[in-house]
């Protein structure tokens, strides 16, 4: 809603016909963050500093937002843009191709892609703004997974903050399939377990180990 962003597209619309746009929606939980009412030079500058001591994602802006707060608004908006292509809202003919293009800002998309990317917060704290009229691109893979290696360089990537790991996995999404996206995704266990996964022959050796049991305190209750 912001009119900065409502220029932009209106530059963008400059270079297409009327006929190859479907629609235009203007969504409000896409705004920037709220920086507070009164954005005093001063004040604002103490509070940032404070900010990165305390963690640029969980940090509130007094009488505005933290980043997670962007993330909650974002991730309902996400939400309602695949109930719109599940229920085919915009009466898209499947055969045809369809791009969406999200105008912005630079925490709000961020925030997006933190989200559909299932982003950790620390690695949205590499992560730099876009630049002035910067533009990112997801792009669908042949296996159904959308990653930004396909238009974006390896330079590209890591000047955005992405660490080697994540653009790793970008790669890996060209063509990776939906349903391989849980084993894939290694560094949520990485991080919450302190020892390496199980492999699955120690899996069953367990269950066996634990059937034994469940046997032997059988037979010592019955005794």
């Amino acid at each position: 809603p912001y009119e900065r962003t409502r220029s932009t597209l209106r530059e963008i619309g400059k270079s297409f016909s009327k006929k190859r746009v479907i629609g235009v929606r203007e969504e409000c939980r896409i705004r920037e963050q709220d920086f507070g009412n009164f954005q005093v030079e001063e004040r604002m500058k103490a509070t940032k500093e404070t900010r990165e001591k305390f963690g640029r994602f969980f940090y509130r802006f007094p009488e505005g937002e933290s980043a997670a707060d962007v993330f909650d608004r974002v991730s309902s908006f996400l939400e309602s843009l695949w109930r719109d292509i599940d229920l085919n809202r915009l009466n898209n003919d499947p055969s045809q191709d369809l791009n969406l293009i999200i105008i912005s800002h630079g925490l709000a998309s961020r925030v997006f892609l933190m989200k559909w990317f299932k982003w950790t917060v620390e690695q949205f704290e590499r992560l730099y703004n876009p630049g002035n009229c910067e533009i990112r691109v997801m792009e669908l893979g042949c296996g159904g997974e959308y990653s930004l290696a396909i238009h974006h360089t390896d330079e590209e990537l890591q000047e955005w903050g992405l660490s080697p790991e994540m653009i790793e996995d970008q790669k890996w999404r060209i063509n990776a399939n939906k349903t391989d996206l849980n084993d894939h995704c290694k560094w949520y266990l990485n991080s919450f377990f302190d020892n390496e996964l199980d492999s699955d022959e120690d899996v069953k050796e367990e269950d066996i180990d634990s059937d034994d049991d469940s046997k032997d305190i059988f037979l010592d209750t019955d005794s």
